[in-house]
């Protein structure tokens, strides 16, 4: 047995925490807020009628064997995200759309090439991106990426797609809700974005825990206890070829703890303020330093009536802002409900700096776009802002041109006796599976050094 520290308690220190418990060490996790899950967060306050929605981490991919792995082991219920009835709405170039559930948007709202009309922009995209996602292969199998694929890592995620032809607005259209292709100051790695496709090509539905995804760190939290400390921020971490000593903060003092290993859990973006004695390589430092986080914000609007469905939509919508809006609870009884505008990048940015009223008139005015009549049903409206989140500070990694050859190669990599896991870490960034991969690698570490 030996004494191994968690830092974060997170979906992915819980993973590493719980397999290492399971293996027999003796493991003690250290989180800074009052609550596990970290960036799963299901929001229940101040909403009525039992009403709840995700801040954080939302749907569950059919093929993410790591999550559904351990939602299986705790006995928790998977139903569908999205509802197959009613349309969902599409918002692209001030044009509104309704559209059947497996539909695309109307092609005459767009200029697209011989080929996207012909066949369907679907279609099109999948003739175009096969070849290549044959080509990226496995982004979980180990030595990805294959030195053949770092070309792609010097050119970013519009430059990748309009190369291959497609037109730019089969590209925003495939971005639609998500991300704006032309917001350089935002661009990604083509090689960051081919690994989330490589994922999301194979998948064929999405799910979520009923009840709430928090049920997830809960189940985890449940089974180990007492052996995590809440109200414990790491301040300092100190090695030596002995043991690692970590300095943590609680609200009664300063207070420190011994070990033979560490996995630290927590986003670069958090470590960059923890004191390291003696420092990381300089390789590590960098990636510590350099690693991006997008920038999120969703808006919960709770409206007294779903009014939405006597327009004959079920409450999604996409729009190039961009924004995802959702109607989380779709599947639940009752009139009263919730909205949620999920909003990313630069737009996210620009909204958390608003005054709360003018937050709520942009709102108001976007939601109005998609699903008309919400100034006659609003109640009230919070908002969660991941990038303004202390132990947080950012929703997700993302990996800018270039940076999937400089950074990623030392995400991962221990220090020592420093482990290293989240979903930063993990051959996916940004979902519940890419943490939950990490912490089980990062076990692996540890274990195998026993």
């Amino acid at each position: 047995m030996s004494g191994v520290i968690v830092i974060g308690a997170g979906l992915a220190g819980l993973a590493a925490a719980y397999e290492l418990m399971q293996a027999g060490h003796d493991v003690t996790v250290l989180e800074a807020q009052m609550r596990p899950g970290g960036r799963v967060q299901t929001m229940r306050a101040p909403f009525a009628d039992g009403l709840y929605a995700e801040a954080g981490a939302a749907r569950i991919p059919d093929n993410h064997h790591w999550t559904l792995r351990y939602v299986r082991l705790f006995g928790l219920e998977l139903v569908p995200f999205y509802p197959s009835t009613l349309r969902f709405v599409r918002h692209i170039k001030g044009h509104r759309a309704e559209v059947e559930p497996g539909q695309e948007i109307d092609p005459a709202l767009l200029k697209l090439t011989d080929e996207e009309k012909r066949t369907g922009l679907h279609q099109a995209r999948i003739r175009h991106l096969e070849p290549v996602l044959r080509e990226v292969g496995d982004p979980a199998a180990p030595g990805w990426p294959a030195d053949a694929l770092l070309r792609y890592d010097q050119m970013s995620d519009a430059q990748f797609l309009l190369g291959l032809g497609l037109s730019p607005d089969a590209v925003a259209l495939g971005a639609l809700g998500q991300y704006d292709p032309t917001d350089e100051a935002w661009a990604l790695s083509a090689l960051d974005l081919l690994r989330t496709l490589a994922f999301e090509h194979a998948e064929t539905q999405r799910f979520k825990i009923r009840g709430g995804n928090d049920l997830l760190p809960k189940a985890f939290s449940d089974r180990l206890a007492d052996r995590i400390r809440y109200g414990a921020a790491v301040v300092r971490i100190e090695q030596d070829p002995e043991q690692v000593r970590v300095v943590y903060r609680t609200p009664g003092g300063q207070q420190a703890i011994t070990g033979d290993r560490v996995i630290c859990t927590v986003p670069f973006t958090v470590l960059r303020h923890i004191e390291i004695s003696p420092p990381f390589s300089p390789e590590k430092q960098r990636a510590i330093r350099e690693l991006a986080y997008d920038a999120v914000t969703r808006v919960f609007v709770q409206v007294r009536q779903r009014y939405w469905e006597q327009q004959g939509t079920n409450g999604f919508a996409l729009t190039d802002d961009p924004t995802e809006i959702w109607h989380p609870m779709w599947d639940q009884p009752g009139s009263r409900a919730l909205l949620v505008s999920y909003m990313r990048s630069r737009l996210a940015v620009r909204v958390s700096a608003m005054s709360v009223d003018e937050r709520l008139s942009t709102m108001l005015a976007q939601i109005e776009r998609v699903h008309p009549g919400i100034h006659a049903h609003i109640e009230g409206m919070v908002y969660k802002n991941w990038h303004e989140d202390p132990w947080a500070q950012g929703a997700y990694a993302i990996y800018r041109p270039g940076q999937m050859t400089t950074l990623h190669p030392h995400a991962a990599r221990p220090e020592g006796r420093v482990h290293f896991a989240g979903e930063h870490a993990s051959s996916l960034p940004n979902w519940m599976q890419g943490a939950l991969e990490s912490g089980n690698r990062a076990a692996r570490e540890v274990n195998d050094l026993r």
